[in-house]
């Protein structure tokens, strides 16, 4: 597919895979959406938990008829709020489209209103989740976009559905499509930074307001050394896995990408420090027409601040690989 995109070179300052992933916290964020309007959303889950996923809906000043609603999964510890996503949301809705921003269970202000907890393999929400949007919001037709474990969790739920999927189109930005590779890559001393900082996020969202955790559960969490033991005390017992191993293994988006039938963007950079490129380089692409690799050299994990563009340069592959649609 041609996207008539210019390659990705970085901008000055950002360069290398590491400066361009921590540019999102460097740089400032898009506090402010004006023109455009938004309003907060709530989706009281139906599966007997009582947790309730908030999201806020972005409306364009100059809405454009017949334009899909783009749905936007954050990361690991992101939010609505997060900045990839607030960037996003914004260059959809000069685009005339409506964005709804979703903050994942746990996550962000859905913390307080849930006792329950995200991980990558809980496709289940994003199933429920559209099941509960209103019919005013998905007439002209459902687009999403799910960043680093946000796409993960998108690409699960693609193969699971295959072509009984409402989207018409999807996109994973930076996306960890084997778990336990990815952990391990992570947990490797040149990255010990970026472990040490992630961890004690997910410390803190795990037992934060609204989390519903046995004694023995919170103070397992706390003890963590790392992102594995983590998923091996907490995520994998409580949510039936047992292990860290098997939950990566059952929940990894390798094992479910052959089986998507939605046209779907991947991109990956190949100097992400925090997923190796050779899980992209290695796939099968041709094996699956709905799968579309934009796999550029640079741009490090979520990061892709190009030159002559405050626009990440993902922002407008993702927004063009749409209108092919």
């Amino acid at each position: 597919m041609n996207l008539d995109l210019p390659p990705f070179r970085p901008r000055f300052p950002w360069w290398g895979g590491d400066l361009q992933t921590v540019a999102n916290r460097l740089r400032p964020a898009r506090t402010s959406l004006v023109p455009h309007a938004s309003d907060r959303l709530s989706f009281p889950l139906t599966d007997g938990t009582g947790d309730t996923l908030l999201a806020t809906l972005d409306r364009p000043a100059a809405p454009w008829p017949g334009t899909p609603l783009v749905l936007l999964i954050h990361g690991l510890t992101g939010t609505e709020d997060s900045h990839y996503i607030r960037s996003m949301s914004w260059l959809m809705l000069e685009r005339g489209h409506r964005v709804l921003r979703l903050n994942l269970r746990g996550a962000g202000p859905s913390r307080a209103l849930c006792g329950e907890h995200y991980y990558a393999g809980r496709s289940q929400d994003f199933r429920a989740l559209l099941a509960l949007l209103p019919e005013d919001l998905t007439r002209d037709g459902l687009v999403a976009v799910g960043y680093s474990l946000g796409g993960a969790m998108l690409l699960k739920y693609l193969g699971e559905e295959g072509a009984a999927s409402p989207l018409k189109a999807a996109a994973s930005v930076c996306a960890p499509i084997d778990l336990a590779i990815t952990c391990r890559n992570m947990m490797r001393p040149r990255n010990r930074l970026y472990h040490h900082h992630i961890l004690s996020q997910m410390k803190a969202e795990a037992t934060g307001e609204g989390a519903v955790l046995s004694a023995v559960e919170r103070g397992a969490v706390l003890r963590s050394r790392t992102v594995w033991e983590y998923d091996d005390v907490f995520i994998a017992p409580h949510y039936g896995f047992g292990s860290a191993e098997n939950y990566y293994e059952r929940c990894k988006p390798l094992r479910f990408m052959a089986d998507v039938r939605v046209p779907t963007l991947a991109l990956a950079s190949g100097d992400d420090p925090w997923i190796p490129e050779a899980l992209y380089r290695g796939y099968d692409w041709a094996g699956n027409k709905a799968l579309v690799p934009l796999l550029p050299g640079a741009g490090g994990h979520v990061g892709f601040h190009g030159a002559g563009s405050d626009q990440p340069w993902s922002d407008v592959a993702i927004a063009r690989f749409f209108d092919h649609g």
